[in-house]
Parts: C-alpha cells; structure tokens; sequence
C-alpha cells in the first residue's frame, strides 16, 4: 500500500535463530532511502521485542522508498523492502466515495479503501495515457532548451498557467505575464523581454479544472475492471459480450465501454 505524506509508515523485520526461534541480532541498522537520495539512518534499532524490530518513519516526501535492515553480532540477518508515499495532490478523476459506490461497497467498509485508492490512480493514470492528455490537475517542473526562435514546447497539457520560469541556476526569471503560452499545445514564446534562451525550468499547473462525466465515468469502469478481475471474475472476451478484456494496440486491458466513453473507435467498428 502507499502512505499518505505526513503519514507514519510502520517498518518491520523479524530475526530467528538457526532453529527458527524469534532472536534479537548484535547490532540492528535502519536505512531509508528517500526518493531525493538522501538516506535516514536509525542506529541502532532497540527491539520492540525478541526478534522483533520496528520503527515508526513519519514520511516527508512523496515517491519511492527504500528500506534496509541489517543486523550483525549475533544472529546476522538482512531484508530489504520498498514503499511509496502518495503526492499531495494524488492523480485521481474520481472520489474514494463514488468508487465505492460503483462498485456498492458500504462507505462506512474501510476494510479495502488502500486498495481501492491504488485503483483510483491507476485508473486516472490509464485514462490519461489514452487521452494523451492531463486531465487531473496538478503542478509540473521540468527543464527545456528553446529552439533557435525562443519557443518551447511543454510535455504536460492542458497547461492552465505558469507558475515561475528561471534558469537552473535561479539567477534569470523571466516575468510569467511576459510570456504567452497555448493551453493545448504547450508552446511557450516571450511577447515581451528578454527572449527564452538556455536551459529553462518551468513550473507549471496542467490539467483541466473541470473533469468532464465520461472521462470519470470510464474511470469508474476501468477501476470496476482491476477489482473483478483481481477477485477472480472475468468478463466475456472480445466477441463473445460486451466486457472484452483486452483491446488489439493497447498494452493493458481497458473494458469497451470506457473505451467508447473515451471515445475511441473500436475495431470492426465504423
């Protein structure tokens, strides 16, 4: 499961002797790795009880986390593990709310609600790769170099606003009001001052303030889809139904009504 930011992520190793029996290790070390490649070292690591280590980390940033534990002395022992942290803004075109609905689980059943939340991303992510488009907004950095008029090409659109645009360096900004962008291109020229020039780091917001029906409605259907499938009950497949599993071209398997919401054409459809 992924952690929220700010949320304490509960990290555990349990050590055994030759025979199998709970036992602590000489020296126990904590590493964490944080998605920036700075690491948090906890050591030693005092066990909660025989042979059982754990460590409460209150989580700081969002990404991928790596966790090490080696114990060494007595009973050496090493594990190693990963976990992520969700962003703030978590990519999501639907609410934990209406998943549950759609698929007429209880709101007060929290039972399942990290699971349903890893679907809601995935599938927000997957709508999004097939529209080739942001559509849950959120904020952007990346780094460009203008072609040889001034013009830069951003990878994330719709773009809705910038944010700042200075070199890497911080010691040029441009004014944001001097510059004119194209929301669904993501060109970015200067009307006024100096020209872009150099590497360039954009901030900016892409995404689009409303989230139209169909696209959370194919949402809906894509996270209905990963749910009966992980418990094991398939629709029909392509020909025999109207719930295919998988569609020629794509490299996962989106249902044919999201597909047609997203307005795709199907094959052996005109």
């Amino acid at each position: 499961m992924a952690y929220d930011l700010g949320a304490v992520a509960r990290l555990a190793v349990t050590v055994t002797d030759a025979d199998g029996a709970p036992a602590n290790s000489g020296t126990m070390v904590l590493t964490i790795g944080l998605p920036d490649d700075s690491t948090v070292v906890v050591d030693p690591v005092t066990p909660a009880a025989t042979g059982s280590y754990v460590h409460d980390y209150t989580t700081t940033q969002a990404g991928r986390h790596t966790v090490r534990w080696l114990g060494t002395g007595a009973n050496p022992t090493a594990y190693t593990d990963v976990f992520d942290v969700r962003d703030a803004a978590p990519v999501a075109l639907v609410s934990l709310k209406r998943a549950k609905g759609q698929l007429n689980i209880d709101e007060d059943d929290t039972s399942d609600d990290d699971e349903l939340r890893g679907m809601i991303t995935g599938g927000s992510l997957a709508v999004e790769r097939h529209l080739g488009r942001i559509v849950a907004r959120r904020s952007f950095t990346e780094r460009r170099t203008p072609d040889r008029q001034g013009r830069v090409l951003l990878s994330h659109v719709p773009v809705l606003a910038l944010t700042t645009v200075q070199t890497p360096d911080g010691a040029t900004a441009w004014d944001v009001n001097d510059l004119q962008f194209d929301p669904d291109s993501g060109l970015v020229t200067a009307v006024a001052g100096p020209a872009l020039r150099g590497d360039v780091d954009f901030t900016y917001p892409a995404g689009l303030r409303i989230v139209p029906e169909d696209y959370q409605l194919a949402t809906l259907i894509i996270i209905q889809h990963l749910w009966e499938t992980q418990r094991g009950r398939m629709g029909p497949v392509m020909g025999g139904g109207d719930e295919p599993t998988y569609v020629t071209g794509k490299g996962f398997a989106l249902p044919r009504r999201a597909l047609e919401l997203l307005d795709t054409p199907l094959p052996g459809v005109a």
